[in-house]
């Protein structure tokens, strides 16, 4: 065997070096600047350490901060080390668990000792301390590779008994072996990791994280397990990237819809019915306003809306392919009278189950088998404002963001696969035009592809992933201009998927919108038509949502605008608001003519200061106020302000009302 192997670097140019050199030696060769830079190397698009030993040819890219995903991946994961290290060095007897990077830093589990009890958020400042003083006392992070039985031995011996277990439980690996790797950090601190790490701690921006909160995790996510103490912590590459993230967090906390539904009563949540949202009659006008809107959209572009039952048989459930995969996400339901004695069980043994639908898309089928379909009749569009029920846990429960009950804009096109490009290409122009009038939002387009646990055949796949990247470039959609990326493995297990990622005023992003191509349940529930050749062919069926649920959307809404919604949502368009009580009969009929004009208007004759009911009204996110006083009465005009900014302007009541109706009038009727 040579001692020499050939790497290949990403501008195509190749170097022979020794056996065993690894990539910071490489780092080093090129010149001391990208030595410095250097954090990781990628041996064939796989992230590894900088001291790896390279064996084979390889194509080699050498990672610094500039590949800002793949860095900030490698900084979460050390500080997440760095605090359990921290931890157990601040709090000896503390037992570590896991500690994996998040989104925007990381978290750690922790068994605290038995004598002090959970960590608080007063344990804070001490452990940020702690960490720094790890960061720049820059130690080494080194890999060793341990045998399964050696490594249980030493957690055993140091009284981690969750190490423990968790390392007799790892499976072995793709060679059959039991070797397990770990990371020392310097010479005193080990955990068990598969890696990679930075080469040491001090390649982290010590200034450049924050530890934000605790809470209580069970072991392993199950609440029969121990509780542990979880410490979350956000983490960058530097201390600019964290001060934007904070900024990002605290107008996040002022726009939080949870916050804002309760100021503006719109909604609220409660334990009696987890994860169903119970509408107050501000907030279901804009739900109303919102599903008004959509329906006009659809009906405009060739929808037939439908309405299906909630509850169906276990059965059809099995058929559709759900009841196996889908199964721990829904609520089942005993097809029989319930035990009514106080003795005995409620449902017996022999009880029939169906369940609530946790989508439409069967029961569309179901309605599009009823009679003879020709493919003249093809594409036929089907939407229903599908109210559906999904088991998630009670931890993973989110205001309006994560519920159990919510209503989908959702429809199902069947159609002929020759048709499939230009539905799809509809489709996107569709959702285009909604999230234009719904807030301007910019938004990126993903392509889902097939998972490793899926229904159908690769050619199925393979053809459905093309039809989806003909129709978005047949939009010219296709480029990084619309956010365009393919994402591996992350479709659903019956169709590939164009995801809609939008951009809220915060830059935050929301995966809302999707469209699949589906041959498989047509097949398993038996649709089919007539083809031009009097033979039966299965149809296409197209899976697709706009807003993906009313409940997530309308807290996205609410995020968005921070509470201030364009006027033709807001649930309060204007209040007239009185100077003094001689004017309240003038008010009276200034709301009238509002009313007549189809405004949302409410009236304020209380006996208070008028800058009082500015900013009580203000609060309410109300977009205008008319102000009324003797001289109006007289005049026939009102004071108009704008409540989210603006100077006030006298003119006449007519004006006025035609200048907010102007403004209310939802923009698709503009």
């Amino acid at each position: 065997m040579s001692d020499l192997i050939t790497l290949t670097l990403p501008d195509g140019s190749q170097r022979q070096v020794a056996r065993g050199t690894t990539g910071g030696d490489v780092a080093a060769s090129i010149g001391p600047g990208l030595a410095k830079a250097a954090l990781a190397a990628k041996l064939d698009g796989e992230l590894v350490d900088l001291s790896r030993p390279i064996i084979a040819d390889a194509r080699l890219a050498l990672v610094t901060a500039r590949d800002e995903a793949d860095a900030l991946e490698l900084a979460r994961h050390d500080f997440a080390h760095i605090l359990a290290e921290a931890v157990q060095g601040l709090f000896p007897g503390t037992q570590i668990t896991f500690g994996p990077s998040t989104d925007d830093g990381f978290y750690y589990d922790f068994a605290p000792p038995a004598d002090r009890g959970a960590f608080t958020e007063e344990d804070l400042p001490a452990i940020e301390d702690a960490m720094r003083a790890i960061i720049r006392a820059d130690k080494p992070l080194r890999r060793e590779v341990w045998s399964r039985a050696q490594l249980i031995s030493r957690w055993k011996q140091q009284g981690e008994s969750f190490k423990a277990q968790w390392a007799a439980e790892l499976a072995a690996n793709d060679d059959g072996s039991e070797d397990l790797t770990v990371y020392w950090s310097g010479d005193d601190w080990l955990d068990m990791c598969r890696g990679p790490h930075l080469p040491s701690t001090g390649k982290l921006d010590a200034q450049a994280f924050k530890l934000t909160r605790v809470s209580g995790a069970y072991w392993r996510g199950d609440q029969n397990n121990a509780m542990l103490s979880r410490i979350y912590g956000t983490a960058w590459l530097n201390k600019k990237q964290l001060d934007a993230h904070l900024l990002r967090l605290e107008e996040a906390a002022k726009r939080d819809h949870r916050k804002l539904g309760r100021e503006m009563d719109l909604f609220h949540l409660d334990e009696v019915a987890h994860g169903s949202v119970f509408w107050h009659p501000r907030g279901f006008v804009i739900y109303r306003a919102l599903e008004a809107y959509m329906r006009r959209r659809l009906d405009a572009a060739g929808y037939l809306e439908v309405k299906t039952p909630q509850i169906m048989d276990a059965r059809q459930w099995e058929q559709s392919g759900h009841w196996g995969k889908y199964r721990e996400n829904m609520f089942v339901i005993p097809d029989e009278v319930p035990n009514t004695e106080d003795e005995g069980p409620v449902v017996s043994d022999k009880a029939q189950w169906m369940a609530l639908k946790p989508m439409n898309c069967p029961a569309h089928v179901l309605i599009f088998r009823q009679g003879i379909k020709s493919y003249r009749d093809l594409p036929l569009r089907l939407a229903e404002m599908g109210c559906c029920h999904r088991n998630e846990p009670h931890g993973a429960l989110h205001g309006l963001m994560r519920v159990r009950q919510f209503t989908q804009d959702d429809a199902h096109i069947f159609c002929r696969e020759d048709q499939i490009v230009g539905e799809i290409a509809q489709f996107c122009d569709l959702l285009d035009a909604v999230y234009k009038d719904l807030g301007g939002f910019s938004y990126a387009i993903k392509l889902a592809l097939r998972p490793e646990k899926r229904f159908g055949t690769d050619a199925m796949w393979g053809w459905s992933e093309q039809s989806m990247r003909d129709a978005v470039k047949a939009t010219g959609r296709d480029n990084a201009d619309w956010g365009w990326e393919e994402l591996p493995g992350e479709g659903a297990f019956y169709a590939p998927k164009l995801e809609f990622h939008l951009t809220d005023a915060i830059g935050r992003t929301w995966q809302v919108g999707t469209i699949q191509t589906d041959t498989v349940l047509p097949d398993r529930l038996d649709a089919s038509y007539v083809g031009e050749d009097g033979n039966r062919h299965r149809p296409v069926m197209l899976h697709r949502a706009i807003l993906g649920s009313y409940e997530r959307f309308i807290g996205i809404l609410i995020e968005h605008f921070a509470g201030w919604f364009p006027t033709w949502l807001a649930p309060v368009q204007a209040v007239v608001a009185t100077i003094v009580s001689d004017a309240d009969d003038y008010a009276g009929t200034v709301a009238a003519t509002l009313r007549k004009a189809g405004i949302r208007v409410e009236t304020d004759m209380r006996n208070e200061k008028i800058n009082l009911k500015v900013r009580e009204h203000s609060l309410q996110k109300a977009p205008y106020m008319l102000v009324v006083g003797r001289r109006e009465a007289e005049e026939g005009t009102v004071a108009l302000r704008s409540l989210k900014g603006g100077e006030q302007k006298v003119m006449p009541l007519a004006e006025a009302a035609a200048l907010i109706k102007a403004d209310a009038t939802p923009p698709d009727l503009r």
